[in-house]
């Protein structure tokens, strides 16, 4: 299955694709940079701030991925129980991408209408790219 994550809210597609892959499935999901998060600007970026300066040591972790592709895997993991072996292996299944790569151009694409941000009320939303960036500029 490949699913095209534009427009797509990322909490309702982690979830999503974490049940498809705990039954078996392979999923690629496509287009990680254009998913987002809702919520304000100021308050989705000062939340992965703290996030990234949490810790004494910056060796020590906790580790936030600054590339939207890994972003996207990151959260996928944690809608699963990646610490079991049934998570672990559903975890293999699934593969993020930044873009269209050149094998998935002429094969089905599905965009799943129940993780849509046209049906959300809501006009506050950040593309997982600009909250990316901005993690990187940061350090």
């Amino acid at each position: 299955m490949i699913i095209d994550a534009e427009d797509m809210i990322l909490g309702r597609l982690a979830t999503f694709v974490a049940k498809k892959a705990l039954l078996g499935e392979k999923v690629d999901i496509v287009n990680c940079e254009k998913a987002v998060i809702t919520g304000g600007k100021k308050y989705i970026f000062n939340d992965y701030k703290q996030k990234n300066e949490r810790g004494t040591r910056p060796t020590k972790g906790p580790f936030t991925p600054k590339m939207p592709d890994r972003f996207v895997r990151r959260t996928i993991r944690g809608m699963l129980p990646y610490k079991q072996e049934k998570g672990e292996k559903a975890f293999k299944r699934i593969m993020c991408y930044i873009g269209v790569p050149d094998d998935f151009k002429d094969k089905k694409i599905e965009k799943i209408q129940s993780c849509s941000i046209l049906k959300l009320g809501n006009l506050k939303y950040q593309y997982i790219d600009s909250i990316c960036k901005s993690m990187k500029e940061r350090k």
